[in-house]
């Protein structure tokens, strides 16, 4: 219990403390933002902050920081480590920048803000790698809920099939897509707010109260991962969206045209990353926890699947009652991303082509062929669905915190602000080549391979940035 204490110490210091001082950085004007300058009633619209916060919170704390954070901690309670340390320098650094950036840049998307500080190749690649990423999102965060529903909330027997659930969810996110941001997202966002918040205390009160004779493990310094994988990188991509996450930098845009006042950057932004590392602590700390060992937790996930662990958890834990709540979270967690994934996807690809989406019908001619795809790819085996999304996922959150050193450097010349984003960019970049050469869906290469390489290539993306920006003392 005293280490799960002193990590949600941290976190807490860490908002107070490190995001105060990324505040700082980009000191924030009281400069009319794009919510006020361009309300078109759709995806501008200005927002009560309270509101902001919660639609933030829910886009971002999809599947990841539960199933992720339950799937590292079979690396035992050292995943705490990874959970604060990325969360605070990295995660919440991550989020702040792409929604400040995208907030003084007329709330563009990901891809056009990363355009405009790294050149038209980054555009291009970052074009297509954003839509490509945020239709496997979706596709994820339906699949996922829809798996967890049927099997243990609302089965429908004969008719229960997997495809049933998709079908309502897809068109559920059809809608949420298509429909103007405060009709549907900012009106039911609250409710599932409360679910999700439930399901976080409720899990962490019960732990502290020994509910059912569990203990909670403390701080060992050994890899208790029981088929002994490597922590180096595997765990740094498992748990994504619980410490630092590339998605987060295509929703944050979303909410930066609907925030009212610069000020409120931080508590949005970095507040709604530190949350959701609160939530993945406590899922973590649950997983080691209730199964008492991490070979118990892997069996389980094992035989049963994540959604067979969050079942387990919330029963143990939180009773029958509890559960239903707090399986009610658990699925509004990806259905809120998924359908803000989608809707990121439209805008992404009208802010490549610069196509305006007051009108109803240019909003269809862009969501039917997206969620199109999206309904496909839910026939693909979820797994593999998966692990390509986690890769492709931390390696957009490394261009984008490269895209924040650029910005930083730019914006504060003379000073070495650019260093809070540099060094999370910098492993971040060794986390993903090295991923990428080691994993059987990447090259498959060995770790005397794979180690070495990883860290060439961080140098060399260091290079590369120190060549084009610092050694040519680029200027705006």
């Amino acid at each position: 219990m005293v280490t799960f204490l002193v990590a949600l110490l941290a976190l807490i210091l860490g908002y107070l403390i490190y995001g105060k001082l990324v505040d700082v950085i980009f000191s924030p004007t009281d400069k009319p933002t794009p919510a006020v300058v361009h309300d078109d009633g759709v995806d501008y619209i200005p927002l009560p902050t309270w509101k902001v916060f919660m639609i933030q919170l829910l886009n971002i704390a999809g599947l990841g920081p539960i199933f992720g954070a339950l799937q590292g901690a079979l690396w035992g309670p050292c995943v705490y480590f990874w959970i604060v340390l990325g969360t605070i320098f990295a995660g919440g650094v991550h989020d702040y920048m792409s929604g400040m950036i995208s907030l003084r840049e007329d709330g563009k998307s990901i891809s056009e803000v990363v355009g405009n500080h790294m050149g038209k190749t980054m555009l291009f690649i970052m074009r297509i790698f954003s839509v490509v990423l945020l239709v496997l999102v979706g596709t994820v965060f339906a699949t996922g809920p829809a798996l967890l529903i049927d099997g243990k909330l609302f089965a429908l027997g004969s008719l229960g099939a997997i495809k049933i659930w998709l079908i309502i969810i897809l068109c559920y996110y059809f809608l949420a897509t298509l429909l103007p941001i405060d009709t549907l997202i900012a009106r039911f966002y609250p409710l599932f707010g409360i679910c999700l918040i439930v399901m976080a205390f409720g899990i962490m009160g019960a732990m502290f109260a020994g509910v059912g004779g569990h203990v909670m493990p403390e701080m060992v310094m050994a890899n208790l991962h029981p088929k002994d994988l490597p922590i180096w990188p595997l765990m740094f991509i498992t748990v994504a969206c619980g410490a630092v996450s590339g998605f987060h930098a295509t929703q944050s845009p979303l909410m930066a045209r609907c925030l009212k006042d610069e000020r409120l950057a931080r508590p949005v932004f970095y507040g709604a990353m530190v949350s959701e590392g609160f939530i993945a602590l406590v899922w973590a700390a649950a997983g080691v926890t209730f199964y008492e060992s991490t070979g118990g937790l892997g069996a389980v996930l094992a035989s049963a699947g994540p959604g067979g662990v969050v079942y387990d958890i919330c029963v143990g834990f939180l009773g029958p009652v509890g559960a239903a709540l707090a399986l009610l979270g658990v699925v509004a967690c990806p259905i809120t991303s998924g359908d803000t994934a989608f809707r990121s996807a439209r805008l992404t690809i009208a802010d490549w082509f610069g196509l305006e989406q007051k009108s109803t019908s240019r909003r269809l001619a862009l969501a039917v062929p997206i969620l199109g795809v999206g309904a496909a790819l839910t026939q693909m085996d979820f797994s593999i669905i998966w692990r390509y999304f986690s890769w492709a996922n931390q390696t957009l959150a490394m261009i984008t915190l490269w895209m924040g050193t650029a910005y930083l450097y730019l914006h504060k010349p003379g000073s070495y602000a650019y260093v809070v984003a540099l060094v999370p960019a910098i492993f971040m970049s060794a986390v993903t080549t090295t991923y990428l050469m080691q994993a059987p869906e990447g090259f498959g290469l060995p770790t005397n391979i794979t180690y070495p390489a990883g860290i060439g290539f961080a140098i060399l993306f260091t290079a590369l940035f120190v060549r084009a920006f610092i050694l040519r003392k680029r200027t705006l």
